[in-house]
């Protein structure tokens, strides 16, 4: 009887914990994968927010037992994680998603993190730009400061050495430029005038007409005491080449007949404007490319022509020794529009902007700090497939051989034999465009391995195809075998020789 009781006992108390749970448990809005339907019973609702792989996953439901409670409820929201928790009859069906994200995204630690991320933007992407534009900005205030330094101190030389300038303009007032060239007011070094000379002639100089123009700037003929003079003004922004060839031109005994004559180099100021000047002998039949498409030339002129380039050719490529001595020079340009024709028909080298020098002593080798590397139809095979050697100045003499092979040829088209001739073509004229680029040339120079186009009339000449023998040996692909500027010279002048034996013998 006693054990009945208290199995009766028990199961009424089992009924009334059940009835005291249905009691206080409450119904809560359900949404998300869990949920079978859309209300849940539980002792409390929760709303959720989780950002993971941005993808945003908002969950509504019911929590049962302390410990779920516990868990869920206590989670302190982060940057990916947000949960709230409420005790009434459906009270998380208020709550929306767009809430809990301004709740996730105002969290303590998201403040945190995006206050450090705009700290960073600035000092790794923003600061480089600043230091840039600052650095910028000093360096156009130095270049500044530079170019009106150099003004000013022009135009202090000008005011200072005024006297001294009338007396030197009145010593030579009388004197031509040979004069000048020659006697007692020159340096005496064969590389032109004193700079204070240079800047009374350059001052005393009226500009008459533009006689060309091209990348580095203008030509013009001018007049000093009725004499004509060649002034070359360079533009503002080739400043690098005017300086480089004044550089060249005063080398000391760089003075040579086949090499143009160098009177004077003066920076002025004109309209507000700096001007550089380069002032050198006069040759009114121009460049060799100008005279060569107005003229066909006699085998002996041609000749004639051909051996005073190469006598100028040795002249620079040639190191002078002594206290005075001159430093090998290579041309690096070479090519008709840099040759000038004389009255004699003889050629002077020109345009030495982009000149090397080297000199044995030191084993010193000075490229000059102008980018320019030449004229592409001109330039060598080691040029174009970019195989020479920098480093070497050989190198640099061989790829003027290479050059003067291609004048030569020029000179040759223009020569005329049992009365034929054949009109001026520049070199490889039928395998390139007028324009050629890099491409275009190192296609067909380097990966072709073409040369200009020798017509057949020349073997039937013994003369013209002695030149044509010589030029071949100008071009050879491997620059070590090509000739040097003083074989050509001697070949040149045996064929001359052997020209005037056979008018001789006829």
């Amino acid at each position: 009887m006693g054990h009945c009781s208290t199995q009766i006992i028990i199961l009424f108390l089992l009924q009334f914990l059940q009835t005291s749970a249905k009691d206080v448990s409450i119904d809560c809005m359900c949404v998300g994968s869990d949920c079978n339907e859309q209300q849940c019973t539980g002792d409390q609702c929760y709303t959720s927010v989780i950002i993971s792989n941005d993808v945003t996953t908002f969950k509504r439901g019911c929590l049962i037992g302390p410990a779920s409670k516990r868990m869920t409820c206590s989670a302190t929201a982060s940057a990916s994680h947000v949960v709230e928790c409420c005790s009434q009859h459906m009270c998380n069906a208020n709550v929306s998603k767009e809430t809990l994200l301004r709740l996730l995204l105002t969290s303590p630690e998201e403040k945190k993190t995006v206050h450090y991320r705009v700290e960073m933007l600035v000092l790794f992407v923003l600061g480089p730009f600043v230091v840039l534009g600052l650095l910028s900005f000093l360096a156009l205030l130095v270049c500044r400061r530079l170019h009106h330094g150099r003004l000013e101190r022009l135009h202090e030389f000008d005011t200072e050495q005024g006297a001294i300038d009338g007396l030197i303009a009145s010593n030579v007032g009388d004197s031509t430029l040979a004069d000048l060239m020659d006697h007692s007011c020159t340096s005496g070094s064969g590389s032109g005038l004193p700079f204070l000379v240079q800047r009374t002639v350059a001052r005393q100089i009226s500009l008459v007409e533009c006689v060309g123009k091209g990348r580095y700037g203008e030509v013009w003929r001018g007049q000093w005491q009725g004499e004509n003079v060649a002034v070359k003004i360079f533009s503002s922004r080739d400043e690098k080449s005017w300086f480089r060839e004044t550089e060249i031109y005063n080398t000391v005994l760089l003075r040579h007949e086949n090499i143009l004559g160098f009177m004077a180099s003066d920076m002025t100021s004109r309209n507000s404007s700096t001007q550089l000047w380069l002032i050198t002998h006069y040759h009114e039949n121009g460049s060799l490319y100008d005279y060569l498409q107005r003229v066909a030339v006699e085998m002996a002129d041609g000749l004639h022509m051909a051996a005073s380039i190469a006598s100028g050719l040795v002249h620079l490529h040639t190191e002078i020794f002594g206290t005075e001595g001159k430093p090998a020079i290579a041309h690096r340009d070479l090519k008709s529009k840099n040759i000038l024709v004389k009255k004699d028909l003889q050629c002077c080298i020109a345009d030495l902007g982009l000149a090397v020098t080297h000199t044995q002593s030191d084993n010193q080798l000075d490229v000059g700090n102008n980018p320019k590397v030449g004229t592409k139809r001109y330039m060598a095979p080691e040029v174009l497939d970019e195989t020479i050697q920098t480093d070497c100045f050989d190198a640099y003499k061989r790829v003027d051989i290479w050059a003067f092979g291609l004048v030569l040829w020029e000179i040759a088209r223009r020569t005329i034999s049992n009365g034929i001739v054949e009109e001026y073509k520049p070199p490889f004229y039928d395998l390139v465009p007028n324009d050629p680029s890099f491409d275009d040339m190192r296609k067909v120079v380097c990966v072709e391995q073409q040369r200009p186009f020798i017509p057949n009339r020349w073997f039937s000449d013994p003369t013209l195809s002695a030149l044509v023998k010589l030029m071949k040996e100008c071009w050879y692909q491997n620059p070590s075998a090509r000739l040097t500027a003083l074989r050509i010279k001697k070949t040149l002048d045996k064929i001359h020789s052997s020209l005037e034996k056979g008018k001789t013998d006829c």
